[in-house]
């Protein structure tokens, strides 16, 4: 019998919204920590959500890059493509008799032209990468 996360992916990979639906458990509740307010419980939720996924990108693709599971928690890294979609990332899943209880996801849109290492930093730290020294002698008339 195919594990829970190989018949999620089939049914991602199908737009099988029952088959999707059908590995979740009725109490499933979801956490995007990285966006605190998109947090929900209940798989009607989880309904709304993917229909509307499978209704706006026809040519949705699922790919699961690696899985792993660790006292039934399961662990995926993921990228899911359509035309105007592009995201990837990480989710970790508690599974009980077979079925999805709960998940935190760490799916980001893939940034093809965002800022590289060094502009990131700067924009996190809120500095411009220099050191003391270089920014005394940019500041330097000489």
């Amino acid at each position: 019998m195919p594990s829970v996360i190989e018949r999620m992916t089939e049914a991602l990979n199908q737009h099988d919204l029952e088959a999707f639906l059908d590995c979740f458990g009725e109490d499933y509740r979801s956490a995007q920590p990285a966006h605190p307010n998109r947090g929900f419980g209940g798989k009607e939720q989880v309904r709304k959500n993917w229909s509307g996924m499978f209704e706006s990108f026809p040519d949705f693709e699922a790919e699961l890059l690696r899985a792993t599971t660790s006292d039934e928690v399961l662990w995926g890294e993921w990228r899911w493509r359509a035309t105007g979609l592009h995201m990837a990332g990480v989710t970790i899943m508690g599974v009980e008799a077979d079925r999805i209880s709960w998940a935190r996801l760490y799916m980001e849109q893939v940034e093809e032209d965002g800022q590289d290492i060094d502009e990131a930093m700067s924009t996190i730290t809120g500095s411009d990468g220099l050191s003391e020294d270089e920014r005394s002698e940019g500041a330097s008339p000489t």
